[in-house]
Formats: C-alpha cells, structure tokens, sequence
C-alpha cells in the first residue's frame, strides 16, 4: 500500500510546473510540497495526512514567493493544450 503512494506522489511531482505568475507558481508548488511531505510521512512511518498538509502549505509559501527567473519549469499542466 505504501509504495502505491509513493509512485503516485512521484508521477505528480512529475507532471508539475511552475507557470509564470505567483497564483501558478503557488498552486504547483503545493502540489509537489503535498506530493513529497505525503511520501516523507509514509516513509517515517507517519499519518500521511498531516505530512501531506504540511508539505502543501510549505510549498504552496516557496513557489508563490519566488519568480520565474528564480526557478521555472514552464507552464503548468493544467493550462497546456494536449
């Protein structure tokens, strides 16, 4: 059960991006933060949950406080065209 969580985690990290404004920047960066304070947490031994929750707000803070000249990795994956 663990490692279903940690490859689904790490298929998001994946597909992430960061985009080029502060809205996208913040909306990716807690994604990937839940995704790796998700997988942090099971491999600890923790509740899932709170790690997930943690990792989000943290990620959320970094990638709505930097800018795309810091970090980018193009434009996120919600707004591509497939």
């Amino acid at each position: 059960m663990q490692t279903k969580f940690i490859l689904i985690g790490t298929l998001l990290v994946g597909l992430a991006a960061c985009g080029q404004n502060p809205v996208d920047r913040g909306i990716t960066g807690a994604g990937i933060g839940a995704a790796v304070g998700a997988a942090g947490a099971l491999v600890s031994d923790n509740d899932v949950g709170p790690g997930a929750l943690i990792g989000g707000l943290v990620g959320g803070a970094v990638g709505a406080a930097t800018s795309s000249e810091d970090f980018d990795l193009g434009e996120p994956i919600y707004k591509r065209q497939f």
